[in-house]
């Protein structure tokens, strides 16, 4: 499997800014990519490994807030680290409340950037495997019949095969092999590791 490096991608309409952060952190390491604007960021294919967005919070056009709730919107997930040379506390909370790692005030200083940057980069690699995590998961679901899933549904809610028989209107024995056979598919050990697993990727199964 090829190792994709990470890549952090600086948004900052300051030239000067953008060559002094990608200076900073190309010594240690990272793979950069500097953009003077959101729109321009925005044309970028996304990225396939791990990476952050150092963004600006004041921009000419689009604003770094603007484009943190465009990203949210569009289900663009981005590990975000604020550098502003204009902090407020309404900005402050408004950008971490919505998921930023970290806000950092110009000047910046080195050390505590390439820091926001590998927790933003660390979480993006916990958040990228839950991504495939989850997305099995659903695979999973999908392999399920119709009954399979509505039994799946009851059987996660804690109902003993006598209950799930008497709400489907089925005899316990059916419900006995559709249980085992959404085991199988759903490859679950046991029923705690069944509810784990539609709790995880928070599936949502439709009940009779």
């Amino acid at each position: 499997m090829t190792v994709v490096s990470p890549l952090v991608l600086v948004v900052d309409d300051d030239p000067s800014v953008r060559k002094s952060l990608a200076r900073v952190l190309g010594s240690v390491g990272y793979l950069v990519e500097a953009f003077a604007s959101a729109r321009e960021f925005l044309a970028r294919p996304p990225y396939p490994g791990p990476c952050c967005l150092v963004l600006d919070v004041r921009m000419p056009g689009l604003t770094g807030i603007q484009l943190q709730e465009l990203l949210a919107a569009t289900g663009r997930r981005m590990s975000i680290v604020f550098v502003t040379g204009h902090a407020d506390v309404a900005t402050s909370v408004k950008a971490m409340k919505a998921g930023a790692v970290d806000l950092l005030t110009k000047p910046v200083d080195a050390k505590d950037l390439i820091a926001a940057i590998q927790r933003a980069v660390t979480k993006d690699e916990r958040d990228r495997a839950t991504e495939v995590r989850v997305a099995e998961i659903q695979r999973r679901v999908r392999l399920l019949t119709p009954r399979e899933t509505e039994v799946f549904a009851l059987v996660v809610t804690g109902m003993l095969n006598k209950q799930v028989a008497a709400t489907l209107g089925i005899v316990e024995n059916t419900v006995k092999v559709h249980r085992a056979r959404v085991m199988e598919k759903m490859r679950a050990g046991s029923i705690a590791e069944l509810v784990r697993l539609a709790d995880e990727a928070s599936v949502t199964v439709p009940k009779t």
